[in-house]
């Protein structure tokens, strides 16, 4: 793996942050994108030697004390997220972008999935389910945004 530039990733978690705090229309709020699990996502396919479940779970609970939720809910989210990805973190490696692009789908699909049970488990209020076209931009998103991240983590063009 390529060491790069060591300050990319924690800047991408704050403005991860900063994107999920940002006020939105309340139209536009159920196809808010959920940055920061595509950023963890990006840190441990890339950085798996920093990047783990131990930096996912705390992740979210910053997360959680920022959004003012449900204290463990996005930490265990997206610890679950870091889970399968680390499983599969050889595969998805070399998976072509647009296979890459639905695994990371399917994995917000499924974060979605476990929001919505901790929601029912705890006698919370259900998101919308306008909330379920996230995954859908997010999986949009994950493209671009990895080679965002990539370009500037490596400091040079984008990977080929």
């Amino acid at each position: 793996m390529t060491r790069g530039r060591s300050w990319v990733l924690p800047v991408a978690v704050l403005l991860a942050l900063l994107l999920g705090l940002l006020p939105m229309p309340e139209l536009l709020q159920p196809f808010r994108p959920y940055w920061l699990a595509l950023v963890v996502a990006y840190g441990v396919i890339e950085d798996n030697d920093r990047v783990g479940l131990g930096f996912a779970f705390c992740v979210g609970v910053v997360a959680d004390l920022a959004f003012g939720g449900l204290l463990g809910e996005q930490s265990l989210r997206l610890v679950v997220m870091a889970f399968i990805l680390q499983r599969f973190r050889t595969q998805l490696r070399f998976f072509p972008m647009p296979q890459q692009a639905l695994a990371i789908g399917g994995l917000l699909l499924n974060d979605r999935v476990i929001s919505t049970v901790l929601h029912l488990a705890l006698g919370e209020p259900l998101l919308p389910l306008a909330y379920w076209w996230a995954p859908l931009l997010g999986m949009l998103l994950w493209a671009p945004l990895f080679l965002l991240l990539d370009a500037l983590r490596i400091g040079r063009g984008v990977r080929r």
